[in-house]
């Protein structure tokens, strides 16, 4: 592994800065945009080729994989991050090798419970649960390796990988297709995470340890259970949400939800990958201009608040034939959550100007608040909406939901920022850049 590689390259100074950063964010945005297609073409291929109905199954199983990945990213990969981002090449590969191992560890604990539950619900849904506890192991340990590269430097190796995976992809996706079950297609789908977890022992000569797993979550418990708290939480929202929804108005509403959401895809997809930067970011402006640092997260929120308005405009001018050529069948009831999914990633690319802020700053225990305020306005509201007024009322009640997170984001940010400039202390430890809070539409 390279110096620039292993993430030890010196300081950057002006035009370098720029450059540094330009090839910071192209990585992040490149690695994001083929991680988000993939995830992209496999929810356009179940909405086409199953059905609305088949589709919220698919959607259900799909937000538990984000409440498990949540867990380990929190457990096992966002203190790789924290501790070891640009350390020496032998640390990094000691802790890389035993945070992998830690979050196949999850992946197989949790896939075991999901495939028990599984095959206790039985059904449609049970089915889709049980292939899902299959695949949670390779799709943990394929992400594990994505964010073990960026702690590294190595953007490219990322973005390789999540290439590697996109290709595995495409047969498994045409024999799903010949079975034409949601089981199927969340075994495809693993498979192709299975390859790339391979390929990712191959790019960093490395195998996961499994046996030291223990050992990691212990001695990084001080981060990992701040970090699982709040990773979890919002994304446990979600969860809550979307059972609440199926149970209040049905399964179909939940796949109308992920139908809307998959419309906002690409547009998430670039808001997704500029989080993989913007932590690093607002902490280098902290250090070089401490006095700049609201302004730019004034800058960076508004930025991503107005192109989500401006993508969502464009939706809402789609012809019926393309929304059906996009999404089938799916496309009727997904339509008519367009104005609210947008408002909500809207309010949420707001918020996360601000968060990035708050995680310069080092701020965990406003932070955390945070965090827990959104996760229960989402559930709430979203709930609610859902009990008054049907699959849109939980739209626009998760629209207002962001609204109220993303004002107490930068209320919380302003109070930090009053605290650090009355009392300076030396630059921060760069949280996870992967640590803004998850966007939650529709």
């Amino acid at each position: 592994m390279t110096t620039e590689e292993a993430g030890t390259t010196a300081p950057e100074t002006g035009p370098s800065a720029g450059r540094g950063l330009l090839g910071r964010l192209s990585w992040g945005l490149a690695d994001q945009a083929a991680s988000s297609m993939t995830n992209f073409a496999v929810g356009i291929y179940v909405a086409r080729s199953l059905g609305v109905t088949a589709f919220g199954v698919f959607s259900l199983a799909w937000l538990t994989y984000g409440v498990v990945l949540n867990v380990a990213r929190g457990l096992a990969t966002d203190p790789l991050v924290v501790r070891f981002s640009g350390a020496p090449e032998a640390s990094w590969r000691s802790a890389a090798a035993r945070s992998a191992g830690a979050a196949l560890g999850v992946g197989t604990v949790l896939g075991a419970v999901c495939l028990l539950v599984g095959l206790g619900l039985g059904g449609r849904v049970g089915a889709a649960f049980a292939c899902l506890g299959v695949a949670l192991p390779a799709l943990l340990l394929q992400d594990a390796w994505r964010f073990a590269f960026f702690a590294a430097g190595a953007g490219r190796k990322a973005f390789t990988n999540d290439l590697v995976c996109g290709l595995a992809l495409v047969p498994a996706m045409v024999v799903a297709a010949r079975v034409g079950t949601v089981a199927a297609f969340l075994l495809a789908w693993g498979a192709a995470a299975a390859v790339a977890a391979g390929y990712g022992c191959v790019q960093s000569g490395l195998r996961p340890r499994v046996g030291q797993a223990r050992g990691w979550l212990r001695e990084q418990r001080d981060l990992g259970s701040r970090y699982l708290v709040e990773n979890v939480s919002l994304s446990g929202a979600g969860q809550l949400r979307a059972y609440g929804l199926g149970a209040i108005v049905g399964v179909g509403a939940v796949g109308a939800v992920r139908g809307a959401e998959l419309l906002l895809g690409p547009f998430l997809a670039l808001l997704m990958g500029l989080s993989l930067v913007t932590v690093a970011e607002a902490a280098r402006v902290l250090r070089r201009a401490p006095h700049a640092l609201g302004r730019f997260c004034l800058l960076l929120g508004g930025g991503q608040a107005a192109a989500a308005l401006l993508w969502g405009a464009a939706l809402l001018l789609m012809p019926d034939r393309l929304g059906e050529l996009v999404l089938g069948g799916v496309w009727h009831d997904a339509s008519r959550l367009i104005l609210p999914a947008t408002l909500g990633v809207a309010g949420a690319g707001l918020g996360s100007g601000a968060a990035a802020g708050l995680r310069a700053l080092a701020a965990a225990r406003r932070s955390l608040r945070c965090q827990l305020f959104a996760s229960a306005c989402y559930a709430g509201l979203g709930l609610g909406g859902a009990a008054v007024a049907g699959t849109a009322g939980s739209a626009w009640g998760v629209a207002a939901a962001t609204a109220c997170g993303s004002a107490v984001w930068w209320l919380q940010l302003r109070a930090a920022l009053r605290e650090h400039h009355r009392a300076p202390t030396p630059g921060p430890t760069p949280a996870p850049e992967d640590d803004i809070p998850e966007v939650r539409t529709a």
